[in-house]
């Protein structure tokens, strides 16, 4: 007689804290401790609205760390089908025009989902999704020069620009939204990604909930 039984659910770990503050180092480290083909990620940053209505300097003056600057719900919808078993195709985005691309990503059902981003807490349908609530915290100088970096390597931006979005946006809606969603953590990882005996018990306790 065939196997009838349901494959387990996979395992969902979301990883929230500032931007700068070391989610990435995280992120990392987890997919190594399982097997990175073991793994799918889905980074809320790619689910980013598509405004392509807008000309690019209206686009660039966008609030990009407020809630409703993302589309969180079809996050949600992929993390069920994910969860179900089913694949989907994931968003790709341009960070330098700020605009959604015509292209997507394959996500396949695996044994367990990352979940990434600084908002990600934010949302409870999407919170309510996931098993472990990881928090990364690191102090804002610490930060700001990371994002300094990244922005300017990796996103094609200017450092006045980088300085003027700090201040207008990343640091008050990390005060008013990202700070209060660590109370949802189930662990809390001081100082970044660096923390190695924080990031090493996480491990711990991850690799025992994925062998269930």
């Amino acid at each position: 007689m065939a196997n009838s039984e349901t494959p387990p659910s996979p395992l969902v770990i979301g990883v929230a804290g500032g931007s700068g503050s070391g989610k990435t180092t995280v992120v990392r480290r987890i997919i190594e401790s399982i097997g990175d083909e073991q793994v799918t990620v889905l980074e809320h940053d790619r689910y980013y609205r598509d405004r392509n209505d807008l000309r690019l300097e209206e686009r660039a003056a966008l609030n990009y760390d407020h809630p409703d600057s993302l589309e969180t719900d079809l996050l949600v919808r992929h993390l069920h089908a994910l969860r179900a078993g089913r694949a989907v195709e994931i968003p790709t985005y341009d960070f330098a025009r700020h605009a959604r691309q015509s292209t997507t990503m394959p996500a396949l059902p695996r044994k367990a989902i990352i979940v990434e981003g600084i908002l990600i807490f934010a949302d409870a349908p999407l919170r309510d999704l996931m098993d472990v609530k990881v928090f990364v915290d690191a102090d804002d100088d610490t930060r700001f020069i990371r994002r300094l970096q990244r922005d300017i390597a990796e996103r094609g931006r200017t450092v006045s620009s980088v300085i003027e979005q700090y201040l207008g946006t990343v640091k008050p809606m990390h005060l008013e939204f990202v700070e209060p969603s660590k109370r949802y953590a189930d662990i809390i990882i001081p100082l970044g990604g660096h923390n190695t005996v924080a990031i090493d018990m996480l491990l711990t306790l991850i690799r025992g909930l994925a062998a269930r």
